[in-house]
């Protein structure tokens, strides 16, 4: 596999969570949201480099309060922008020389698992651009202001993006430095790069790959976790065992 950087954008304003917390500072099963999802990326051997976005008002409280984990996770804390676009860009201006490519993926996506991620991965490494989603399975509608339904959207071949969204590190550079050009209504990574004109591939994620938006979500995301087989820890050979050879 290629080196691959990690870019975990938690510079948002979670204006929609409704809480006195930041929705990737809130706690999830005994750990902050943006913490589950930088430790689904900092043990892969193909991961080389891990960059956390944090809105400059919130650096020094969160370089505080999780100090401890940056440096044992080998995590970069970088200072965001006023938007998500900026906050990518500065993270990327600090990505290493000798890394192939780069995932952006969402610090408030703490369920994303280990399969998910190598097939993104490895879709990315053979396409150049790829990103993980779902096939929308509801009727669509599309309303007016007030509403009222306009049209009923055939859902044939629609997707619903999820993150990892994963590029070539030079498509994405050269991408950003276009974005003038590009269209500032652009609200996604892999819509940058479509619009640079590059074919971007879609692999199947899960609905278990929840984004934190409220509370609720909050709670969705705990069952997810706790519907999960408890990690195997081996255990310990002690010289009495009777399984054992000494």
């Amino acid at each position: 596999m290629p080196r691959i950087a990690v870019i975990l954008p938690a510079a948002g304003q979670s204006s929609r969570f409704r809480d006195k917390e930041k929705k990737v500072f809130a706690t999830l099963d005994g750990r902050a949201v943006w913490l589950r999802a930088a430790e689904a990326f900092v043990n892969r051997d193909d991961v080389v480099q891990t960059l956390v976005v944090v809105a400059p008002g919130d650096m020094e409280t969160f370089k505080t309060r999780y100090g401890a984990h940056l440096g044992l996770l080998g995590v970069e804390v970088v200072a965001g922008g006023s938007e998500r676009f900026e906050s990518v860009a500065n993270a990327l201006a600090r990505v290493r020389d000798d890394v192939e490519l780069v995932a952006v993926h969402d610090a408030a996506r703490p369920c994303v698992t280990a399969s998910m991620i190598d097939d993104v991965f490895t879709a990315a490494a053979k396409t150049g651009a790829a990103l993980l989603a779902v096939p929308v399975g509801d009727t669509v509608k599309r309303g007016d202001s007030s509403g009222k339904v306009e049209a009923t959207v055939p859902r044939a071949g629609l997707w619903l993006a999820q993150t990892p969204q994963v590029f070539r590190r030079d498509w994405l550079v050269e991408a950003y430095a276009r974005r003038g050009e590009l269209g500032r209504d652009v609200t996604d990574d892999a819509q940058l790069i479509e619009a640079a004109g590059r074919a971007v591939y879609l692999v199947t994620g899960g609905s278990t790959n929840v984004k934190i938006t409220t509370r609720e979500d909050l709670a969705l995301a705990e069952a997810v976790l706790k519907s999960r087989p408890a990690p195997k820890v081996a255990r310990p050979i002690h010289p009495f065992d009777d399984d054992v050879k000494w």
